[in-house]
């Protein structure tokens, strides 16, 4: 009993410690904490309150009687999505563009990375990261009214160059059999400079004795960023593997959204985008619902699953 109490009484004590720890912290960084206070905020008004609605994927929802009010049904919006023909094709979409997403969004900014990393002139290295980075920042709104003035297919500027060469008009974005590179294609184009970013940071940190050693054994650049380089930024590469398979079945509602017409629904066709037409355009909230959630509920299985996989490797994972 007595040893009980003595451990009671340490674990009290310790308790203490750290809370007048993170009191000291709380006044002493009081500014640093403001700062956070904004994107805390935003993250539980946009994030976790909305989360009380995914009920009604339990329910056959009424807008009249709301989420009170509505009829429970258990799992049957969930047997209704998976025994509904669209669903497995969604699915497939779904999953495919993410996947051709994925390993674009995973190999192409790195090797861009270390492409960019090995020029000496400043200026032009500085212009070209300037040219890249742009497209980030511009809205998929206007960047898809660009794509679709370029592969209009009168007037087009690809058009009129396939036209002038003899060839016939393509309609890029009508045809089921272009309109997923163009998805993969404009999204590398518009996303590869953000990856840069994260992986140029990740390669200044990397130790420079390590390329003297390197050099000094015979190296050349290439076996450089075989043996250095890839291996010392393999922890990020890593995380934000883990990040991109927990997106595996985000493929872009934006832009398919905005791109995407009837004549390609069988390749184009999404989670996201089939959410929006039955549960806004339709009003079927609850079966819009149990899709979601489905999605949600895939995705943190994967990062759980995917973590737990990379930790066991030895790697450092999310947590």
């Amino acid at each position: 009993m007595a040893l009980s109490n003595d451990v009671i009484i340490t674990a009290g004590k310790s308790d203490a410690r750290i809370k007048g720890r993170f009191a000291r912290d709380l006044i002493r960084d009081k500014f640093l904490y403001l700062l956070l206070l904004p994107g805390l905020l935003l993250i539980v008004v946009f994030r976790y309150i909305p989360m009380y609605g995914v009920i009604i994927a339990f329910q056959d929802f009424n807008i009249y009687k709301g989420i009170l009010g509505s009829e429970w049904v258990g799992f049957a919006q969930f047997t209704r999505l998976f025994h509904s023909p669209d669903f497995y094709e969604i699915l497939r979409n779904t999953v495919l563009i993410s996947l051709y997403k994925l390993i674009a969004s995973f190999s192409v900014p790195i090797i861009l990375s270390l492409l960019l990393n090995e020029l000496r002139q400043v200026m032009f290295k500085r212009f070209a990261q300037s040219i890249i980075y742009l497209p980030h920042f511009v809205s998929w709104v206007i960047f898809s009214g660009v794509i679709i003035a370029f592969l209009n297919p009168v007037d087009g500027m690809v058009n009129t160059v396939i036209k002038g060469s003899g060839g016939s008009a393509i309609n890029f974005l009508g045809d089921v059999r272009y309109f997923r590179s163009v998805l993969v294609l404009s999204d590398i184009y518009k996303e590869v400079g953000w990856g840069t970013i994260i992986y140029l940071a990740a390669i200044a940190g990397v130790n420079a004795d390590l390329y003297e050693a390197a050099r000094m054994d015979g190296a050349n650049k290439l076996r450089q960023m075989w043996h250095v380089t890839l291996p010392s930024i393999r922890p990020v590469i890593l995380i934000l593997i883990i990040l991109s398979l927990a997106n595996i079945l985000e493929a872009g509602f934006q832009q398919i959204f905005l791109l995407y017409n009837a004549l390609v629904y069988d390749v184009a066709d999404i989670i996201d985008t089939y959410v929006y037409r039955v549960g806004i355009q339709d009003a079927n909230y609850s079966y819009a619902t149990a899709a979601g959630l489905f999605k949600s509920v895939v995705a943190m299985i994967l990062i759980l699953t995917v973590n737990k996989i990379v930790k066991k490797t030895g790697q450092e994972g999310l947590w």
